[in-house]
């Protein structure tokens, strides 16, 4: 997994390289755009959604009561923590539907940059087919929803988790990878879809290389420490590093 992962993350600077030499920004900045507008949007509605909801969540549970009652430094600490640490978990959540919701209106984009970049490595051409993009785009549908559904599973399990006192401080590096699993796999899928495969052999296949979908997804989360030019470069650098992750550097594309 670990050279899987080094594939992951090497292919992004081939990707840069790749839109570089392709002239490909047109097809990077309009879709990442409208990313970053959705992105900033969601994010103010989250923050100012996810403290009311902390704040409910422990009124009703009788926290803060008790802890008054207690007058613990130490059990006020580990509340302290434990809000933070369920506040990152909810960020993830929040990002698992906020992606499901962009990779489907983004899917004919996405779709378009991937069959591009294997045309110009191999030299194949996929006609343009309104039937074959309608079904790209409900495979992309399905199979968002899939994933979204699994996520939501596993995030809630996480966020249980995270309630235990020490055992739970695990849990925000736990939901990362999670997220950059499932992320990294949308963008593997296109490749994939392609070239014929069925939703659950892709699954097969994209599950037995999870270095390269979690390499794929961290790359991606991480450029969001860049503020408003990672956020525009993201998306788009995603889904060409992925299809190039399935390809030998030596392809020199």
């Amino acid at each position: 997994m670990l050279k899987e992962l080094v594939i992951a993350v090497q292919a992004y600077f081939r990707a840069h390289k790749f839109i570089v030499r392709h002239k490909l920004w047109k097809w990077i900045l309009i879709p990442g755009f409208i990313y970053m507008l959705l992105f900033m949007g969601g994010m103010w509605l989250f923050w100012n959604s996810s403290g009311s909801f902390l704040e409910w969540l422990f009124d009703v549970a009788g926290i803060k009561n008790w802890l008054d009652s207690m007058n613990n430094s130490f059990f006020n600490f580990l509340f302290i923590t434990a809000s933070i640490i369920v506040r990152l978990i909810l960020l993830f959540f929040y990002f698992s539907l906020f992606k499901f919701l962009f990779l489907v209106a983004g899917s004919p984009v996405f779709a378009y940059l991937s069959e591009k970049t294997e045309n110009i490595i191999e030299g194949n051409e996929y006609p343009f087919s309104m039937q074959q993009l309608m079904s790209d785009i409900w495979r992309a549908i399905r199979l968002a929803l899939r994933n979204t559904l699994w996520q939501t599973v596993y995030i809630i399990s996480i966020l249980l988790l995270s309630l235990i006192p020490i055992v739970g401080w695990i849990t925000p590096l736990i939901a990362f990878l999670v997220e950059c699993y499932y992320y990294g796999f949308s963008m593997l899928d296109y490749s994939t879809e392609r070239h014929k495969l069925t939703p659950s052999q892709s699954i097969a296949f994209i599950s037995s290389r999870k270095g390269l979908a979690i390499g794929n997804g961290m790359v991606f989360f991480l450029m969001h420490l860049v503020p408003f030019v990672g956020w525009v470069l993201a998306p788009a650098y995603a889904v060409i590093a992925a299809t190039l992750s399935l390809y030998h550097p030596d392809d020199n594309p």
